[in-house]
């Protein structure tokens, strides 16, 4: 770390860059960045934290910076590319990461489907009980001074995790997914794998994956779940709609009961890492019951919202075993009311990969709508379109646009699940605007 140079971030709007951007800043580091203009969820906290960011431009790039490269953005960037002919220092995000973790008693959140809300579960249960810095794939991150804990994402894809070697790590599933880059289950598998070989104290692991339970390593792998083999159980677990509560045991010794204000299945287990994670760390088990009836959950994992007599809930799932989890959630949160899917495809390798898992998982909700599939920076276009996900849906379908949400007017004391890892924010807010016209005008 220099005290004397700028950290410029390219694609400093990103989830995990706007979070490293925050850590460095908390620490005393000088930062800025650069982005596209338009607004992203992310962008309030650096607005907050009064980080200068800049539209892309190679004349942000001088003398003086370390330029630190979000992993969308390939080394034909032109600002990527004019700070490398400059010679200038440059790290790719994980690089930096795995560097950044180094000196702490390090703890990386892995899995297909999960990471975001077990890490800022950890970080916050850890925050609340000792000196904590953290990175969270909500755009959330702090530099904490004499931190002890450092929690952080570790993301797989392309085997970006790779970079770091934690003290722990949490895994919580293997699943296929980012079939731009891996060839099947066993690819993904091979990436986790190696990832274990990597930690250096022990593993969490979630006892029902198949992929987990065949991990071979050199610590000591922990599973967790509500089996009989598992070494950390939930047991009587009870949701409601007010949240969930369950009994712990490790291996016969009973932790204790813990409650949750999060919904869903999922939940439960990822808690239940968290309560593993502490137990090996000595951390008292009422510190942690409280810090967890505590927390409120991350950005864009399920969020709420209410409007006139509907509900609106935000949530990143872009996934079907997200989606299902999601629904899940809304159905144990809301029992008595129907609930509408609204779904935006996030790439089209994806969207072609899991075409029968997405309908299948879409078809809990009680109605379904979806939007085009949002391309990324890394895929323009393919060969698969909305309509294709939309004739495999049995419970609707029908394509919405963002200049016409009215169909959605047609339900009333419901609720909206949007989805999606793109921009489906903006059908949201199109669809709050129609909904607040109209109440203004029944009033």
């Amino acid at each position: 770390m220099d005290n004397a140079t700028v950290y410029h971030f390219v694609g400093i709007k990103g989830s995990g860059m706007s979070a490293l951007a925050l850590i460095l800043h908390n620490k005393g580091f000088k930062v800025q960045g650069s982005d596209i203009t338009q607004y992203t969820f992310t962008q309030r906290g650096l607005e907050q934290a009064g980080i200068d960011v800049m539209a892309f431009d190679e004349a942000n790039i001088h003398e003086g910076l370390t330029v630190i490269a979000g992993n969308s953005f390939t080394d034909d960037h032109p600002e990527i590319k004019k700070a490398r002919e400059m010679g200038l220092p440059v790290y790719r995000y994980h690089e930096f990461l795995g560097h950044l973790i180094e000196g702490y008693t390090s703890i990386g959140v892995a899995g297909a489907h999960g990471k975001t809300s077990t890490t800022g579960l950890l970080a916050h249960v850890l925050s609340g009980v000792a000196p904590t810095s953290y990175l969270i794939g909500d755009g959330s991150g702090k530099g904490t001074p004499n931190a002890r804990f450092f929690v952080y994402e570790a993301d797989e894809y392309r085997r970006h995790f790779l970079a770091t070697k934690p003290d722990y790590a949490i895994m919580t599933n293997i699943d296929f997914d980012h079939p731009d880059y891996y060839t099947g289950i066993d690819d993904v598998y091979s990436a986790f794998e190696t990832l274990a070989k990597q930690v250096k104290k022990g593993i969490f692991a979630w006892g029902d994956d198949p992929e987990l339970r065949k991990l071979k390593t050199d610590v000591p792998v922990y599973y967790y779940g509500t089996s009989d083999r598992d070494d950390f159980q939930a047991r009587n677990i009870k949701r409601s709609t007010t949240g969930s509560t369950f009994d712990v045991y490790h291996d016969d010794e009973f932790l204790g009961n813990f409650e949750i204000h999060l919904f869903g299945e999922h939940n439960v287990l990822n808690s239940l890492a968290v309560i593993a994670v502490a137990y090996f760390e000595k951390v008292n088990m009422d510190e942690i019951k409280h810090e967890l009836a505590d927390f409120k959950g991350v950005k864009r994992r399920f969020t709420e919202r209410k409007l006139a007599d509907m509900t609106i809930i935000d949530d990143y799932a872009h996934h079907p075993s997200e989606i299902k989890a999601t629904l899940d959630a809304a159905r144990q949160k809301y029992p008595d009311k129907e609930i509408i899917a609204v779904f935006q495809p996030h790439t089209f390798s994806r969207t072609i990969a899991l075409m029968d898992d997405f309908a299948k998982s879409l078809n809990l909700a009680d109605k379904v709508f979806l939007t085009n599939i949002f391309s990324s920076a890394r895929e323009t276009q393919g060969a698969v379109s909305s309509k294709d996900l939309a004739q495999k849906i049995v419970k609707g379908g029908e394509i919405l646009t963002v200049d016409n949400m009215s169909p959605l007017l047609d339900f009333h004391d419901a609720v909206v699940v949007f989805m999606g890892a793109g921009d489906v924010q903006k059908y949201e807010r199109a669809y709050e605007e129609l909904l607040s016209h109209l109440s203004l005008k029944n009033n």
